[in-house]
């Protein structure tokens, strides 16, 4: 019957012309009756003029309305959902860039407080651990403005040859590969499906378990290991070790260095850290092209940033054409070339901090989550204010250690260890029966 449903589902779906779409009840809808029968806007303007109080998940169920009503039309499978996070860059940062290169006061407070709000909506996200798009969309449209200002802006001024050009068009391209790369795969941990041999419910929620979760309940897929010439103390270690890398959400035993991450929802090879610069996790898979993507992205900017300083201030010193340029808000092309350098600059200067903090991590084999967590601890070396985190543990040398993240990558997506400690506490509650 349920196979039956699914073919029914199915053939509806694969008759939507390009404006229907299924809703999130599950309903044919069409584009053009997204403001028609609302019943949770209805009751939230309802209670609005009647001054009633809200209901507390009022505001959660509208925005769950206009992000699933908020579609546009496409040729294949019907009308597309459109993630709302990725619209507020595409108009907030040409109207506030262009606001700022209106006066040098308004430039003071633009390039101010645009920081201050990206870094108040990472603080809001990064405490729900919710996915967005703001961040990735804020990356790919800064760098595709910027370069649409510096050819429509720039390049007609005539200070800009062609070699000058096609080496900021070239950095541009091998920023976007490089980005495209990284977000392939990081290294995601595979359960080792050749020792599974059968599947145990436990009722009992284990040590690190939330009983919350799963009603109380773990399904744990056992393994057989052959333990031939294996010693009591060794037992105890390994039982230790696994006990500790067990994931309950992905239900896999983490190799070394692995770790779980909250937002995407899996386990990662060596995770660094999830970046929302590039919306997704940084792991044992991705980590060198995202040095590479961070590295071809500082060039091109640094490159860019002298190029335009030297068209809109050919008087002043490169180093100090930032913060002196006098008469470059006579001209409002001017003005808005120097607010984009500027604003390219915070952006540089925040990049810059990361591919450093990135270069030390790797220098001393340590990952950002490894660092964050021997801090918290109080089980590592730190020095220059945090900068330099040395834990020891995994570090052989400077030589060594470039050399082993240099060859990570060969080595992707081994086997999940078996978790043999699952099997002692089968026993252990087979004695307590």
């Amino acid at each position: 019957m349920k196979k039956r449903a699914n073919k029914v589902q199915e053939e509806e779906e694969e008759t939507l012309c390009c404006c229907e779409y299924v809703n999130r009840h599950g309903e044919r809808s069409h584009v053009a009756a997204c403001c028609c029968d609302c019943e949770d806007l209805d009751d939230v303007c309802d209670r609005f003029l009647k001054r009633e109080p809200q209901k507390p998940e009022s505001l959660s169920q509208v925005t769950e309305v206009v992000e699933d009503r908020f579609r546009v039309p496409w040729l294949w499978g019907g009308a597309r959902k459109v993630d709302l996070s990725v619209i507020p860059p595409l108009i907030l940062l040409p109207v506030l860039l262009h606001l700022a290169a209106l006066h040098f006061l308004l430039g003071i407070v633009v390039l101010t407080a645009l920081p201050g709000l990206v870094l108040w909506y990472y603080y809001i996200t990064h405490r729900k651990k919710g996915r967005t798009l703001f961040f990735l969309s804020l990356a790919l449209f800064s760098l595709a403005y910027m370069y649409y200002l510096f050819m429509t802006e720039v390049l007609p001024r005539g200070d800009i040859g062609l070699v000058q050009l096609l080496v900021v068009t070239a950095g541009v391209i091998f920023t976007l590969v490089a980005l495209v790369y990284t977000k392939r795969e990081p290294g995601i941990v595979l359960p080792n499906q050749e020792l599974v041999h059968s599947t145990v419910t436990y009722y009992s929620p284990l040590a690190d378990r939330d009983p919350a979760v799963n009603g109380g309940t773990q399904e744990v897929t056992m393994t057989v290991l052959n333990r031939a010439g294996s010693s009591a103390q060794s037992g105890l270690e390994l039982k230790e070790s696994s006990r500790k890398n067990w994931c309950p959400v992905c239900r896999v035993v983490r190799p070394p260095r692995a770790g779980h991450c909250r937002i995407c929802g899996v386990c990662v090879l060596r995770l660094d850290h999830h970046c929302v610069w590039i919306n997704s996790c940084v792991g044992q898979s991705n980590h060198r092209s995202f040095l590479l993507t961070l590295v071809l992205f500082l060039l091109t900017s640094l490159y860019g940033i002298s190029l335009v300083l030297q068209s809109v201030c050919p008087r002043q010193h490169l180093l100090t054409a930032l913060l002196y340029c006098p008469g470059v808000y006579n001209q409002y092309s001017t003005a808005l070339c120097f607010t984009c350098a500027w604003y390219s600059s915070i952006v540089t200067v925040g990049l810059l901090h990361l591919l450093l903090v990135q270069v030390i991590n790797v220098s001393y084999n340590v990952t950002e989550r490894e660092a964050r967590i021997a801090l918290r601890d109080k089980t590592a070396r730190s020095a220059y204010w945090g900068l330099v985190v040395d834990t020891g543990v995994y570090s052989r040398g400077f030589r060594g250690n470039w050399a082993e993240f240099m060859t990570m990558g060969d080595k992707l997506n081994p086997p999940s260890p078996a978790p043999t400690d699952l099997v002692a506490l089968v026993g252990a509650n087979k004695r307590k029966m």
